[in-house]
């Protein structure tokens, strides 16, 4: 073979292998980053105007709206449930360019005109008794021998054998993660904000609705102080 031949075919094969390693598919995502990576979630926006709430009330350079949600945890992508807190939410609004400075302190809440108002809670508090009215939990082969719930004694011969209540399914720990954090971008923003500004308040009361008779929600802040009707 000539010099200029064994030149070509030099050229040519580190062509071939310039395109094969160029034409690689790039590694596939491993499933562990996958699942390590976090969900986005918006935050609460607040409505169009405090008219848009279920009361609404004036206070120095700022406007409160406020709605009352009872035990429903309401958040942009999802409706939640907790039965140990009721939830209000509430939007503060101001002139173009106003700004004010927020805190879950300065909201309150009293219930059927008792003297002793509720403290607003930080959302933390309420993963605890968090739950999704639409998770259903799989069904396995050993639900219909829970059902009638566990024995304890001697046996089935043993009439003094105690029945306990069956172990309620948890959610699995992803799916928890996801409900938490979209409550936790939907709670009230604290900290000085530009307005308009949105979020969720949390209040501790397990009674239920239906004996909630009058509602008041009670600001006192650095945007001023006013109290708003709610309704039950």
């Amino acid at each position: 073979m000539s010099c200029t031949s064994r030149v070509h075919a030099g050229f040519l094969l580190a062509g071939v292998l310039f395109s094969a390693v160029f034409c690689l598919p790039a590694p596939a995502q491993s499933e562990q980053e996958q699942t390590t990576k976090e969900p986005e979630f918006k935050g609460m926006p607040p409505r169009v105007a405090p008219t848009e709430y279920q009361a609404h009330a004036p206070t120095g350079k700022v406007t409160i709206g406020a709605e009352f949600m009872g035990h429903f945890v309401p958040t942009p992508d999802h409706t939640f449930s907790t039965e140990d807190y009721v939830v209000v939410e509430a939007g503060i609004f101001g002139p173009p360019g106003a700004r004010t400075t927020l805190s879950r302190d300065d909201f309150s809440l009293r219930v059927n005109g008792k003297k002793n108002v509720l403290p607003s809670e930080p959302y933390e508090v309420v993963f605890k008794s968090l739950k999704d009215p639409e998770w259903q939990p799989p069904k396995t082969d050993d639900d219909k021998d829970s059902k009638g719930g566990l024995t304890t004694g001697g046996g089935p011969n043993d009439p003094g054998g105690d029945k306990l209540p069956p172990i309620p399914p948890k959610m699995p720990f992803p799916l928890r993660r996801a409900m938490e954090q979209q409550v936790q971008r939907s709670f009230m923003e604290q900290g000085d904000r530009a307005l308009p500004q949105a979020g969720l308040l949390f209040f501790p009361y397990r009674g239920k609705r239906e004996g909630i008779h009058s509602l008041e929600l009670i600001y006192s802040g650095a945007g001023g102080q006013v109290t708003l009707t709610l309704e039950p």
